[in-house]
């Protein structure tokens, strides 16, 4: 095994610890909004720091593997996948903290009529987050384009959020912060989607060797 099979391992492994740490965090958040459970929300804005400092770590990796070992063809091609992946990682934890911060405050008041779909979107975005990290750690091209595909659902939902957030503020005067944290959470797990794929594209990068960063037709089943 050469000295840079060897530094691949140890960044896939650092890799793959953060997906776990984001993964875990984006299951937490959705399940804190589901059961408006306070303690859980605080739990994932609190270990957000540790998902930013494995980001810095693999930055700091893949910078020395470029710079030191030359690395050329597919070794190339994950060494900047890893740099994109944490990135993207990094930012679904973030938006996992400020969501779990806004269900903090949601926590305290009583439930609006359509939180039942905010729901569903969560639950969505976390389903193309495993889709993402399962076609990145395999790689599975075809889970890669089936992640695009539901994209497409999360913003229909979100669309359909916004329209029930402003209906129901336009009627309950004093429900208008309640509605505004809505749009806010529902904005957040939108993100968090288009986060999901851009790791899919990354995927298509890794594996095929073109960059489709900010477009999801790369494949005409889509």
């Amino acid at each position: 095994m050469t000295h840079l099979t060897q530094e691949l391992d140890r960044l896939n492994m650092k890799v793959m610890q953060m997906v776990v740490q984001t993964e875990q965090a984006l299951s937490k958040t959705v399940n804190a909004f589901s059961r408006m459970d306070a303690d859980l929300a605080q739990e994932v804005v609190d270990h957000d720091k540790e998902i930013n400092e494995l980001e810095v770590l693999i930055d700091q990796l893949c910078l020395r593997l470029l710079a030191l070992e030359q690395p050329v063809a597919r070794d190339l091609r994950f060494i900047l996948g890893a740099m994109r992946l944490s990135k993207d990682l990094e930012r679904i934890g973030d938006e996992s903290a400020n969501i779990s911060d806004a269900t903090i405050f949601l926590s305290l008041h009583p439930p609006l009529d359509f939180y039942d779909q905010i729901q569903i979107m969560g639950q969505k975005a976390y389903d193309m987050l495993q889709e993402a990290i399962i076609a990145f750690s395999s790689p599975d091209t075809e889970r890669a384009i089936n992640v695009c595909r539901m994209d497409f659902e999360v913003d229909e939902i979100n669309s359909k959020i916004l329209k029930l957030s402003i209906e129901h503020m336009s009627m309950n005067s004093g429900a208008v912060e309640q509605g505004v944290q809505s749009i806010n959470i529902a904005r957040r797990f939108e993100r968090v989607a288009d986060l999901a794929t851009n790791i899919a594209e990354t995927t298509m990068f890794i594996v095929q060797g073109t960059s489709i960063k900010h477009s999801c037709q790369f494949d005409d089943r889509v």
